[in-house]
């Protein structure tokens, strides 16, 4: 069976300064998360034992990920391992897709 979720039925909530969080869909194995950063907005290195996936729609942003330190922007994509140290830094305004395996209760 589809679940439809429409883009109007979900409110962004600002998470940290500069940066706003909305949960697009989600079952208990999957999740999909849009994100806004304002530019210079950072995104804390932090860690999770889920899987992630990020496409980044729009903006440049500076991501440290597993030691490694990359500037990406539209179209890119980045794949975080399990329990791996990662954030980022906001260069120029912009959204991201974050997917995550299994989905993230802290974020329900």
């Amino acid at each position: 069976m589809a679940k439809f979720h429409m883009a109007d039925e979900a409110a962004f909530q600002e998470v940290d300064p500069g940066v706003f969080r909305r949960v697009r869909t989600h079952t208990d194995n999957l999740m999909m998360v849009e994100i806004k950063f304002n530019k210079d907005a950072v995104g804390s290195e932090h860690a999770h034992p889920h899987e992630q996936q990020t496409y980044i729609l729009e903006g440049r942003f500076r991501f440290s990920n597993d030691g490694e330190t990359r500037e990406v922007g539209p179209g890119d994509t980045i794949c975080f391992a399990p329990n791996v140290k990662h954030g980022t830094v906001c260069l120029e305004a912009g959204r991201l897709i974050d997917v995550f395996s299994p989905a993230r209760k802290d974020f329900l």
